[in-house]
């Protein structure tokens, strides 16, 4: 997937430029189309910039943790097997 020219916070804040003007004078400022405004509009809606670093540090964290319960669960699996086996 191509990488944006734009960060998420760049992308928010240039949408909340958006509501204060018109979309089309908003794009031809920052050189993208109407569809790609409204495409961020549907991906990240009423956001503010502050929101989406909380929302990419949260999402972060809960990979984490994801991936400590699942090496959790794998740890107890292969403990229950060990104790099944007949010494």
């Amino acid at each position: 997937m191509r990488k944006s020219r734009f960060s998420e916070e760049q992308m928010v804040t240039i949408l909340r430029e958006a509501d204060r003007t018109s979309v089309a004078e908003t794009a031809k400022k920052h050189k993208v189309s109407d569809q790609t405004l409204y495409a961020w509009r549907k991906h990240f809606g009423e956001l503010v910039p502050n929101d989406v670093k909380r929302l990419k540090s949260l999402e972060a964290e809960n990979a984490r943790l994801k991936k400590l319960l699942a090496e959790r669960d794998l740890d107890i699996s292969v403990l229950k097997e060990i104790n099944a086996k007949k010494w």
